[in-house]
């Protein structure tokens, strides 16, 4: 149990800027087994930007409460995802060879593919979400709950799309330059079995209200899957920086899936 605990800390402060205790640090083995435990990092995350929509829905507009959440989550993270995604958009953007897009992925100054990639995120996920709420505040009475569960759901299997690519691509960079190097090295059916655990159990209890939900499983990993084939065509592989834009398109392929089932199926 303490060693358990150690590696759900060590994923805890690898992937959030929530404070751990001091003797937890980035020990390559820890990490590489923290993986099992990334999609209930989306759980804590999906709380507490849940949490902040609902204390400021109270007393402002649902638009201004989902724009605050969203930035509850990027806080909550340290922008560690949309960071990947900006640098996957300047990357495959503007690089045509597999070194030339590594090359413009590791500097960190942001291009224009990267900025006018985060606008279009953030805008989607702003409407998408508005809009999912709304519907489920007219005509739900467990409106809250299922709301809880939205923000839950979302960012839980979107991290189990973006980790399970490990379990089935090769980590594409050659020198250990990356800091996600470690998660690439190994991994044992705890790995698989946790993160599709973590990952599927809210969508899972979404569906209990209604079972369609669980359908937006199916959009959510063709995206992973199509994302993944891009990426190895490109690179041979994947980095830290594709796991993050796959999070983060992952993510936005969910509210739309769960907006699309509600209105037309």
């Amino acid at each position: 149990m303490k060693k358990e605990l150690h590696i759900f800390f060590t994923c805890l402060m690898f992937y959030t800027r929530i404070p751990c205790p001091k003797n937890i640090t980035h020990h390559p083995d820890y990490l590489n087994k923290a993986t099992r435990y990334f999609p209930f990092i989306g759980w804590i995350v999906g709380s507490i930007s849940f949490l902040a929509f609902y204390l400021f829905s109270l007393f402002l507009s649902i638009e201004i409460a989902v724009i605050l959440a969203i930035i509850a989550s990027i806080l909550t993270t340290g922008a560690f995802h949309e960071d990947g995604f900006a640098d996957v958009c300047d990357g495959f953007g503007g690089g045509w060879t597999k070194e030339k897009i590594l090359m413009i992925m590791k500097d960190s100054a942001i291009g224009a593919y990267g900025a006018i990639g985060l606008v279009l995120l953030f805008l989607l996920k702003f409407r998408l979400l508005s809009e999912s709420i709304i519907i489920f505040q007219v005509y739900d009475d467990m409106a809250v709950f299922k709301i809880f569960l939205l923000f839950i759901s979302a960012h839980s299997i979107s991290r189990l799309a973006a980790i399970s690519i490990i379990f089935t691509h090769e980590y594409s960079r050659d020198d250990a330059s990356s800091k996600s190097k470690p998660i690439a090295k190994q991994y044992t059916w705890k790995e698989v079995f946790g993160s599709f655990f973590f990952g599927l159990i809210p969508l899972i209890a979404f569906s209990y209200f209604d079972l369609k939900f669980l359908l937006a499983i199916i959009p959510v990993f063709i995206t992973r899957y199509f994302l993944a084939r891009y990426f190895q065509k490109w690179i041979d592989g994947y980095t830290g920086d594709c796991l993050g834009a796959t999070q983060q398109v992952c993510e936005v392929v969910f509210y739309l899936s769960i907006l699309f089932l509600w209105k037309f199926i």
